[in-house]
């Protein structure tokens, strides 16, 4: 990265450069170079913490939970890589990476994720009491993920729950109570993430298979762009309800019109199944996310 570069050339003692070399593996260890975890863990809380509010939440609230995406999106990078650090060294995508290349050990890995995990509970000590409550089971939700791959095909929904779980916590933070929309976001969320990871898992099919590691792309197999195309569907027919429970306007419904042209696209992208296009279809969700909380923000603004 361009900033450890310069560091580097600042600070060219041993130690110095032995500091900034570890801090520059930490970064990439938590992909601070590839933001789109943290953007599709942004997204859905922003949502949730907006429909929470009827508004503009709360300022604390919105540092803890921003602050707090940032912070668990990076551990959970960590302990997946801990989790996958035997396979990813088979993997051409995955190879490069510091645990799997050699470059951190496994002990500091394990240390930037508790780091990570405990100042984010830090700020949650800063939320009411049933939110921190809440916290734990976002925490082993987040925790348990990696390791779902070995045991069944469905880790993608893992994963969904995982992020979605920052609906509820969204609810009791900022309103003190879990509502039915909280439960639809939460589903909202996981159906999107389903989806959005098995394009990812498409684009990584052919190792995932040699290495022995399970994913939904590999479940649904033939019928993987079809099952995509459902979860979508099921997501937009979510977020209608969410509108409606809800009682948004007409920007809100507007954005979901934008955001169902960005899903014909992904299904456009996807459908060859090319690696390059299924990972491109994958990062194409970030407009999805962005666009319906546009929707939910300008909607609740301008009435």
């Amino acid at each position: 990265m361009l900033l450890f570069n310069k560091l580097k050339a600042i600070n060219n003692k041993p130690q110095y450069l032995h500091i900034i070399n570890r801090l520059e593996q930490y970064a990439y260890l938590i992909r601070f170079d590839k933001p789109i975890g943290t953007f599709l863990l942004l997204w859905p809380t922003l949502w949730a913490l907006w429909i929470a509010a009827h508004g503009w939440p709360d300022s604390l609230v919105l540092f803890v939970f921003v602050t707090g995406v940032f912070l668990m999106r990076s551990a959970g990078c960590a302990i997946n890589d801990f989790a996958d650090r035997k396979f990813d060294p088979h993997v051409e995508r995955t190879k490069t990476r510091p645990l799997a290349s050699g470059k951190i050990s496994s002990r500091e890995a394990i240390m930037v994720f508790s780091s990570l995990a405990l100042t984010a509970f830090l700020l949650v000590l800063l939320m009411n009491e049933l939110t921190i409550y809440m916290s734990f089971v976002g925490v082993a939700l987040a925790a348990s993920y990696p390791f779902m791959k070995r045991y069944h095909y469905m880790p993608q929904v893992h994963l969904g729950a995982a992020f979605g779980w920052a609906a509820p916590m969204a609810f009791t933070a900022q309103a003190n109570e879990i509502t039915p929309v909280t439960w639809l976001l939460f589903m909202a969320t996981i159906l999107w993430a389903t989806a959005y990871d098995t394009m990812y898992a498409m684009a990584d099919i052919k190792d995932d298979l040699k290495i022995g590691l399970k994913s939904t792309a590999i479940l649904f197999g033939e019928a993987d762009k079809f099952i995509i195309g459902i979860l979508q569907t099921l997501l937009i027919l979510d977020l209608i309800f969410i509108g409606q429970q809800s009682q948004l306007g007409l920007y809100y419904y507007a954005s979901l019109l934008i955001a169902t042209g960005f899903m014909i696209y992904q299904q456009y992208l996807i459908k060859d199944r090319h690696p390059q296009q299924c990972f491109r279809a994958f990062l194409n969700n970030n407009w999805f996310g962005f666009v319906i909380f546009m929707g939910i923000f300008i909607d609740y603004w301008v009435n």
